[in-house]
This record gives structure tokens, sequence and C-alpha cells, in this order.
């Protein structure tokens, strides 16, 4: 493997367009570096460096990048290098890049397929974006039921090369439909002369149109390919464990990037424009901002409770920023929960008693706290207004938090998106609202 001063001379190289020099050191690179190398720079000089590789290498390569990152490469090559990449990749994978795209760009891809490969890719684009029917694998091993054991590992060796997996095979009738799953290891145990169908387990399928995030989920637990069927249980392809990955990865990354108020960048940060940076966090900022408004209006209501006792001012930071990560704890608790289908958005009712309980019990520590400290500088009825205040807006930020993440669910809209804004503006405004409710009845100003 290469050190790091490699790939900075290969880069060096690059910007004095000394070309010779970089061929010659990128030859020394494994295609997981040259990945990165390309990753962290802009997509003319990555397209230099993928014209400098060997074809056969070239195809590795491109096959490591992501989907994003393989439709801006495309921008930088001849319409024969673009031609060759694209009627090599798996029709999957094609259908992502495709996804990722112009439509003038990605009419002019389909066109360099032939019959076969068009009438799949089509095939696959036919389904809805999100479901696994887009993400699934059509190379896969099958067999009939009255198929002996060494019939089938026949065919396993022959499909061995083009086959997603062979470590699982499927057993279908004549017409395709799906009646079982067998693993290699049954068949190498079992007598060659036995029928597989006397061998073969149920298996857990799923529909063709189902979500990809939710099938993934299926795959990590069951610990293996899922196969894809139609409404007719007719077996179109397989869910890898390897495609579970990488739907999770790309739904944990969306997930994170949402729930810290901006929109994911789906490329490298490096090879990424400045002016798309700051779009995917400028819409939210917006939101944040405008929901601020909130906040002020009730700062005006309370304005002459302020006048009277200045310190009540002191205190606004501690209060509202604690209710809003109290929020967003419950609510990345019950976002996780619900990616892991551990809860369903019927279990609100428990959710929000459970959440009740959890917010009152750190309320109760941080307003124990929150009243020995103010007690001690402000006097004993301030400290009773930070205690009593910080127990409330615990209780009701920690149920509400709870609770978003699954109305978003409920309504089919992205737990993430919806919980962070909303959680926001209603613990800052209501925490307020309590705060200063609070304190006009305790020292009746």
């Amino acid at each position: 493997m290469a050190d790091r001063s490699t790939e900075q001379e290969v880069e060096q190289a690059l910007a004095e367009d000394r070309l010779a020099e970089a061929a010659r050191l990128l030859r020394s690179l494994t295609p997981r570096e040259v990945v990165g190398l390309i990753e962290r720079t802009t997509w003319r000089r990555g397209a230099v460096v993928f014209r400098l590789l060997g074809k056969d290498r070239a195809m590795e390569v491109f096959e490591r990048l992501g989907s994003t990152m393989q439709g801006e490469l495309l921008r930088g090559l001849q319409d024969e290098d673009v031609a060759r990449l694209f009627a090599k990749l798996e029709p999957d994978d094609r259908v992502r890049l495709l996804d990722e795209v112009p439509a003038a760009v990605a009419k002019r891809l389909l066109a360099t397929l032939d019959a076969d490969e068009l009438a799949t890719t089509h095939l696959m684009l036919g389904y809805p974006s999100r479901s696994v029917g887009r993400q699934m694998s059509l190379a896969h091993v099958t067999t009939r039921p009255d198929s002996t054991v060494a019939e089938t590992l026949e065919r396993v060796r022959e499909r061995a090369r083009d086959a997603a997996t062979v470590y699982t095979v499927f057993v279908t009738d004549h017409e395709r439909g799906l009646l079982g799953v067998l693993t290699l290891r049954s068949l190498f145990e079992s007598d060659p002369a036995r029928e597989v169908g006397e061998l073969m387990q149920p298996a857990e399928s799923a529909p063709v149109d189902a979500d990809a995030e939710e099938t993934a989920r299926m795959c990590e637990a069951l610990q293996e390919p899922i196969p894809i069927v139609d409404s007719e249980q007719r077996l179109i392809g397989i869910f890898t464990i390897d495609d579970a990955h990488r739907v999770l990865q790309d739904a944990e990354a969306e997930d994170i990037a949402r729930a810290g108020a901006r929109e994911p960048l789906r490329r490298p940060y490096l090879s990424t424009s400045i002016l798309y940076i700051a779009r995917s966090r400028v819409v939210w900022l917006f939101v944040l901002a405008i929901s601020a408004l909130l906040t002020v209006q009730v700062l005006e209501i309370f304005e002459s409770t302020l006048e009277q006792l200045v310190a009540l001012a002191l205190f606004i930071p501690l209060l509202t920023g604690t209710a809003g990560n109290t929020g967003s704890q419950a609510a990345t608790t019950i976002t996780r929960a619900l990616a892991v289908a551990e809860l369903r958005p019927g279990d609100i009712g428990k959710v929000l008693f459970r959440e009740l309980r959890v917010g009152a019990l750190l309320g109760l520590l941080l307003g124990s706290a929150g009243f020995a400290l103010a007690s001690l500088v402000y006097g004993l009825p301030m400290g009773v207004v930070i205690g009593t205040t910080l127990l409330f807006v615990c209780s009701i930020a920690a149920t509400v938090g709870g609770a978003m993440p699954l109305i978003a669910r409920a309504i089919r809209v992205d737990p993430a998106v919806f919980s962070t804004p909303f959680i926001t503006t209603f613990c800052d405004a209501t925490g307020l609202v309590i705060y200063f409710t609070v304190a006009k009845a305790v020292l009746q100003i």
C-alpha cells in the first residue's frame, strides 16, 4: 500500500500537468487510494486521473465510487468511455447512477445499451424511487424442487461468476414462483442424488415495491439475502446483505444530517462546491430563524415582567437550552427505535407515558441542582422559580420530543426532518411561557 506522500506527489504532478509522472505514480496506488484521490478533487481533475488508469483498473475504481461521484465523473469523460463504463455496470448500480444525472444525460446513457440491458434497466426504473425494486440484484441462482443436489451444485458453478451471491440458492417452480431457499452448506452436506425439494426451507420474501430501508432492516436481522417477489409471488431478484448495509449507511447519513438541520451532501466534502454546501444548510437556517420569531413574540409579551426583575433574563439561555436538548435527546432515541423497528406509530401512548416519566425524573434532578444554585445566589424565591420551571420544561420537552418522530412516521414524513425544527420552536416558546408564568406566580410580579 502506498503512503500518503505518494498521493500528494500525484496531486502535485496533476497540478503541474506532469501527466506521465502522475500515471506512473498512480500505478503504485491501490484502487481504494485512487478513489480517495478522486473524491478529494474536482470532477475535472478526477476525470484526468481516471483517464490515466488502465481500462480494467479504471472500471474497478469506477465501481467503488458512489453514484453521485460517478455521475459527476462522467461529465469529464469522452462518450466512448462513458458508454463502456455504463454498459459494464450491474443493473442496480446503473439505475442508481441514472437517478443522479440530469434527464438529458440519462437519456443519452440509455441509448448506449443493447436491447436486453435496456429492457432490464427500464424494468428497474419502473419501480418507486425508494423501493427495494430499485436496489435489488437480478443476478441470482435458482433451482427446481425436483433437481438433485448434484445438478444444483453444477448450476451454482455455472452462475458463480455472475451471481450476486452463491451462498443462497432459491427454489422456484416453472413459472418462477418462489417455493423455498437452500444454503450452499446444506447442499454440500447432502447426498448428491437427493432432490432439493426435500431440503429447502421456507423463504422470507419482500414485495418488489416495499420500502428499501425496511427491507434492509429485515435483511440485517436475518443475516441472509431476501428474495424479492412480485404480486404473484414470482421471484424477480434478491436483496443481498451488502445491499442492505449500503442502504442503511445512506439512511443513517441522511438522518444525521437532517438531525443537524442540514441536507446530506451525498458526495465527499472536499469535492463539494461551496455553493452546494451553503445551499444544503441555508434552508434549515431560514426555517429555524423564522421559528425563533415566535420566541421573540413571547419575550415581548412578558417584557413588563422582565423589567420588574432583570435577573430573570439571566436564566433564559439555561432554560431554553435545557428544554431543547431534552426534547432532542428524546426525539433521537425514538427515531432510532423506529428505524430498527422497535416501535410503531401505534405505540405513541406508551411512548408518551414513558417519556413523561423520564422527563419528570430528569427535571427533578436538574431542577434540584438549579434550585440550590439559584437560591444561593439570588434567594429562595428565585430558586423555587428555576427549580419548578426545569421540572416542567423537561417533562414537557421529553414528551413532545418522543411524540414527534411517531407523528412524523404516521403522516409519512421523515422523522429527522420533522422533529428538529418543531422541537426547537416548541421548546423555546413553551419553556419561556412556563418560566414567566411560574415567575409571576411565585414572585408576585
